[in-house]
């Protein structure tokens, strides 16, 4: 791999980290809040690989004339031999697997965190935490996050809730015993350390769909403790009421 392909490949991974940034494809894969930090990387990416572009393909300068007898290219060396090592960079051939970072942003496109993640790791809200929420906001039922109804549900025992009403989304995953459960994907940077929020649910329990399916459940609090099956943590329950598929959000995490 020469310096120009290096180039090429350091464009289209410039490219494609700009075209993620530029339209919601990179919420799949990192926080909403490092938007700025991508868009600069990818240009700075597009910077370099078009300077290293232009260095290597400018025309070469006219070669200086050498003293008589040739004394500053050295014995056995002629100036046209030294003028075409100066252009005669290579490097490993693994550099070629740079290229399989833009093919998938490209082509392939993965997904965002979804059940199976969940599946395979603990519930977030292992460690014990002080209690000291605040009142829930106005409203009929209450919009709130599957990260905090769950916080308030074990820190606080729903103290914090009481008999309100409150709306969650999430998607579905199945629970220890294959029973849906609701969950939301929670991130400290990145998908690499994504965990879930897992929540069980009682009631009017959504029923034939998939894992992965985005609902909107209504319901209230329940005093029903629940164990995950990865790490042995508590998890809350939701008293259903009602529930509706809604699309896939536009921000899939919490």
């Amino acid at each position: 791999m020469n310096r120009q392909a290096q180039a090429v490949v350091l464009l289209l991974l410039g490219g494609a980290v700009i075209r993620a940034s530029v339209t919601d494809l990179y919420l799949r894969y990192v926080k909403e809040g490092l938007r700025p930090f991508l868009i600069a990387a990818g240009l700075l990416l597009v910077v370099a690989a078009i300077m290293t572009l232009w260095h290597e393909l400018r025309p070469a300068a006219p070669a200086a004339l050498a003293p008589a007898g040739g004394a500053a290219d050295g014995p056995g060396v002629a100036p046209a031999d030294r003028a075409a090592g100066d252009h005669d960079h290579h490097e490993p051939r693994i550099g070629w697997l740079l290229i399989l970072p833009v093919l998938g942003l490209l082509l392939v496109a993965p997904p965002a965190l979804g059940s199976y993640a969940a599946g395979q790791a603990g519930t977030a809200l292992s460690s014990q935490q002080q209690s000291d929420y605040p009142p829930l906001p106005e409203g009929d039922p209450v919009q709130v996050s599957v990260l905090d109804y769950a916080s308030r549900a074990l820190f606080d025992r729903g103290a914090s809730i009481g008999d309100r009403r409150v709306q969650l989304t999430g998607f579905i995953a199945s629970g220890a015993g294959g029973e849906p459960i609701l969950a939301r994907m929670v991130l400290s940077c990145c998908a690499a350390d994504g965990r879930p929020i897992k929540l069980g649910m009682l009631g009017d329990v959504p029923a034939g769909l998939p894992n992965d399916s985005w609902v909107e459940v209504v319901g209230r609090y329940s005093d029903r403790l629940g164990r995950d099956p990865v790490n042995d943590a508590e998890i809350p329950y939701l008293e259903v009421e009602s529930w509706r598929q809604v699309p896939v959000p536009r921000q899939q995490y919490d």
